[in-house]
């Protein structure tokens, strides 16, 4: 999944750098890892074979740079390193513009198997069952450690986390809608019903938990043993904080929801996720039963998480158009996603509908 250097990085620097902090020995053979929208990321092989990951903020003036901390990346994969929770060792941060431009670390790298394809083709049904199900308890796992013992504490707020995504999605959106294209002028512009859709969520929030949360957790971000089904590691950590766990179990069941409405989802095999269409896989409502069963607590508000979430995806989808209109997206495809987000806006805006009616209902039961 590592290929040619799309965003270059002065590599003398690097490894002077590394040569003097770390035990990563010159010369390294550096490449560009295909994945990651918003932080590049490379793979760096030194002298002795041994591999390691770069991660670093994207090159240029950023027009969000709380979506590119690098730095929080590293704080959580350094206090997650001692748990039981899989993580890449995290091996050095650096904060000074001064080597490469932006700044970065280094973690070890994870040998395993990804799967962009969140049916996880290609395997056994019965290790693609056992692999979904660690997924999901490794989830459950994440969420079960005690943020105060790994010196977390100060990570996030304790509480009122879907209020605060309220506040900032709505910020971020508006400035990324106004953001206008370097070559024609365009604005890339508002996401349909947003407004709408976000009093709906702030005048009917789920019960407030927190726990550690990853942020964009999915099967894509995670990597499996190399011939065993379970997780070894889970990456992309640039959007963990202290947080409500349902927002990642909407994340990862997302699939699930995107099979009902496969122009929402950029994967082509959303289908996979009809129930009983792809052998191994369990049902939406086994999944959810799995992590219950493994964190130990019921999750409330499904339907309304899953709504939120699409509405976040569409901030993130109309992200990647605002970088791409300022070309600092890292994606080769990043252009496509502006066909994306008003297709997830619509969506979002059928759910919420949904949860409308059946709070209505809910409220005529108790009359």
């Amino acid at each position: 999944m590592a290929g040619p250097i799309r965003q270059p990085i002065d590599i003398p620097a690097l490894e002077r750098y590394l040569e003097k902090n770390t035990h990563i020995k010159a010369p390294l053979d550096i490449k560009q890892f295909g994945y990651g929208q918003s932080n590049p990321t490379y793979l760096l092989q030194c002298a002795t074979g041994a591999q390691y990951v770069l991660r670093k903020k994207p090159p240029g003036t950023l027009l969000n740079p709380t979506a590119h901390a690098v730095e929080r990346e590293y704080r959580v994969l350094a206090a997650l390193t001692p748990t039981s929770v899989p993580v890449p060792n995290a091996i050095i941060l650096c904060e000074d513009v001064s080597i490469i431009g932006t700044p970065f670390y280094i973690m070890d790298f994870v040998g395993g198997r990804i799967f962009s394809n969140p049916s996880i083709p290609g395997v056994s049904a019965e290790d693609r069952n056992k692999m979904w199900r660690s997924a999901l308890e490794t989830l459950a796992g994440l969420h079960k450690i005690d943020f105060k013992e790994v010196g977390l504490e100060k990570y996030g707020k304790p509480n009122g986390f879907y209020l605060r995504q309220i506040k900032t999605l709505s910020t971020i959106s508006k400035a990324q809608g106004e953001t206008k294209d370097v070559e024609t002028g365009k604005e890339v512009g508002p996401i349909p019903n947003f407004a709408e859709n976000m009093q709906y969520f702030s005048e009917s929030l789920p019960y407030d938990r927190t726990t550690i949360i990853h942020g964009d957790y999915k099967i894509d971000n995670l990597i499996f043993h190399p011939s065993e089904p379970h997780v070894i590691g889970i990456l992309d950590w640039e959007l963990s904080t202290l947080g409500h766990p349902l927002s990642d179990v909407c994340n990862l069941l997302s699939p699930y929801l995107f099979a009902a409405n496969p122009s929402a989802s950029m994967s082509p095999d959303a289908e996979a996720f009809v129930e009983g269409k792809t052998p191994g896989l369990p049902t939406r409502e086994e999944a959810v039963g799995i992590y219950q069963k493994a964190a130990g607590m019921e999750i409330e508000g499904l339907d309304w998480g899953l709504a939120f979430m699409l509405c976040r995806n569409s901030v993130i989808t109309q992200g990647i158009s605002a970088r791409y209109a300022r070309r600092q997206a890292s994606s080769e495809n990043a252009g496509m996603y502006e066909q994306l987000t008003p297709r997830l806006a619509e969506y979002a805006t059928a759910l919420v509908k949904v949860d409308k009616k059946r709070r209505f209902k809910a409220a005529l039961w108790k009359l």
